[in-house]
């Protein structure tokens, strides 16, 4: 029987090339966005987790510790960046069915 983290199909391809690092550089005077993810009374926690180490390229620990936050406060910021590579990120949690929102972070 496989682990959780096992190759498994769970959405939409990464669109994230592998190693690339999740928190991008900004141009001077560009402000930063997050893709916030929300806990949600449907997903199972290991599958979160999964969806974060499958997309964002994270380590299981990494994975594992943004879905507690998730769990426990109820949201975490999982990826930062230019406003329009985290409305993509966005999307992409919306298609595997995570609730997601985009925040300005220097608000």
């Amino acid at each position: 029987m496989g682990g959780m983290f096992d190759p498994v199909v769970v959405g939409p391809q990464c669109s994230l090339p592998a190693g690339e690092p999740v928190t991008e550089r900004l141009t001077a005077g560009e402000p930063a966005w997050a893709t916030v993810v929300w806990d949600d009374p449907v997903n199972l926690m290991s599958y979160v987790a999964r969806v974060f180490a499958t997309y964002f390229g994270y380590s299981r620990a990494k994975a594992n510790d943004l879905m507690i936050t998730v769990h426990n406060e109820g949201s975490a910021v999982v990826a930062s960046g230019p406003k329009e590579r985290m409305e993509t990120a966005v999307a992409a949690m919306h298609s595997y069915g995570l609730w997601a929102t985009l925040s300005r972070m220097d608000q």
